[in-house]
């Protein structure tokens, strides 16, 4: 996962406002941005004063610059060391074409120091570049506090929540996700629409289970890349209960489906993992899918697509693997915790860590009784770390012809629980009044979790910068 983001900058001048102030703020802001790890695509100071933008030249310099560089820009940052020239600015945005989404700082003034020289007015300045942006139909994000030191704590928080933003964006954007076999006919809850994704620019490749199994039985045993699978197997999970006939269709299942993302372009998947899969191939899915969400490649049960869309939005928001659970249980009375569970493939560094520094393969307990025990082989169990979380769920409404979500934070506790399955216990402020929202809207009980606090960064993109309607339970 490619955590870095790199910014494309916009340093605001306006020239009967000090100027002066332009290069001190450029090299203060250069200096965050380097602590902080970005990247950054700037004019010169030979290119325009400062490397400033003011006029419409500067403008189309900026713009230039940006449009040259438009594979490794992410975002874009507009700095205010004085009013800035609100045209300027909007005008080197939409002439760069680029649709990156757009932070929007401004510096403080001192009230010690107000005299003609020195007297930024960056406060004032800050409405008109907005006012302009709003005009031009630019959408925007705001820093915490309406003016701040670029070195100060709120904007680096500004900062880390807007590479949130650009990540998730960046994530999304030609998204091209893997449909392995039908929904189970059971789950009318995973049904979604393939158009409204499109229209956001995520693309579904279906691929029906015959055809990969197909595939799986022309392979060999001792064929190159299934021994190479076999051996991923073993150093990701602890199998020693686990019948080799078994984990060799495991890595033959693997390889075949690594083939086909490599082939298609895939970034991500659901998979069809019952039962059809037990009944006539005689295993779960489940590792292959945990070892893939753990490297970044999300994929998710019973062919819940929405659920890939948000555990790969926040597995490259983050740079730490998603894992799809269900909404299970309560927990006790207490109106504010809850269990979440799968069966499951959740990504191993979501665990607590186990004896062997590995989780546990083990059968499916729910669906063997009713395809035997020898027919389940493959799920990968144990507890969920105790940590902060982000929960995020997305669903098509198609009956109203848009993308919407839900997202917020919580704590995975600690709190006594033995179960099966991966599991852990959820503490989520005003939990009954989401739990609500979530029925009342018609939203599946599945949902991506993440082992990070990113809810404002991925709130931002989703809603500002690709119009999705975006409840936050803050």
């Amino acid at each position: 996962m490619n955590s870095k983001v790199t910014l494309g900058i916009i340093v605001g001048n306006r020239g009967f406002f000090p100027d002066h102030l332009c290069d001190s703020g450029r090299r203060q802001i250069l200096k965050t941005l380097e602590t902080l790890g970005f990247g950054t695509v700037i004019l010169d100071t030979s290119a325009t004063k400062f490397g400033a933008v003011e006029s419409m030249s500067d403008a189309q310099k900026c713009a230039e610059l940006f449009r040259a560089n438009a594979d490794k820009i992410d975002g874009l940052l507009v700095t205010l060391p004085n009013f800035g020239d609100e045209r300027g600015v909007a005008n080197a945005i939409r002439w760069s074409g680029l649709g990156a989404p757009v932070l929007v700082h401004a510096f403080n003034d001192d009230p010690k120091n107000m005299t003609i020289r020195d007297r930024r007015d960056s406060f004032c300045g800050k409405m008109s570049v907005c006012n302009n942006l709003r005009q031009y139909g630019l959408p925007f994000t705001l820093t915490r506090l309406h003016t701040c030191d670029p070195e100060s704590f709120p904007f680096r928080d500004d900062l880390t929540d807007f590479a949130v933003t650009c990540r998730t964006l960046r994530a999304l954007k030609n998204l091209r996700i893997g449909a392995l076999g039908a929904r189970p006919t059971a789950f009318n809850t995973v049904r979604y629409s393939e158009k409204l994704l499109e229209q956001s620019g995520i693309s579904i490749e279906t691929l029906d289970l015959y055809e990969l199994f197909g595939w799986v039985g022309k392979m060999k045993d001792d064929d190159a890349p299934v021994q190479a699978k076999l051996k991923q197997i073993h150093e990701y999970v602890a199998a020693k209960s686990i019948p080799a006939p078994a984990l060799l269709k495991m890595a033959k299942f693997g390889t075949a489906v690594d083939d086909w993302m490599k082939r298609t372009r895939l970034s991500a998947t659901a998979i069809q993992c019952w039962t059809a899969m037990e009944e006539f191939f005689g295993v779960v899915p489940c590792t292959l899918m945990s070892m893939m969400s753990n490297m970044g490649l999300s994929s998710a049960c019973e062919v819940d697509i929405m659920g890939t869309v948000a555990m790969f939005a926040m597995a490259q928001a983050s740079g730490r693997p998603s894992a799809l659970v269900d909404w299970n249980n309560n927990y006790g009375g207490d109106p504010d915790k809850g269990v979440i569970f799968h069966c499951s493939n959740l990504p191993k560094d979501v665990f607590v860590e186990q004896g062997e520094g590995k989780p546990v393969m083990d059968y499916q307990e729910i669906i063997a009784g009713t395809v035997g025990k020898e027919n389940t082989y493959g799920t990968v169990v144990g507890r969920v770390k105790a940590t902060p979380f982000t929960y995020l769920r997305v669903s098509t409404d198609d009956a109203a012809g848009r993308i919407r979500a839900y997202v917020g934070e919580g704590e995975l506790t600690d709190d006594p629980l033995k179960t099966f399955g991966g599991y852990g216990v959820v503490k989520i402020p005003g939990f009954q009044k989401l739990l609500r929202f979530i029925c009342e809207n018609g939203f599946e009980h599945h949902v991506a979790v993440n082992l990070t606090r990113i809810a404002a960064g991925v709130k931002e993109a989703l809603s500002k910068y690709l119009g999705w309607e975006v409840y936050w339970h803050g």
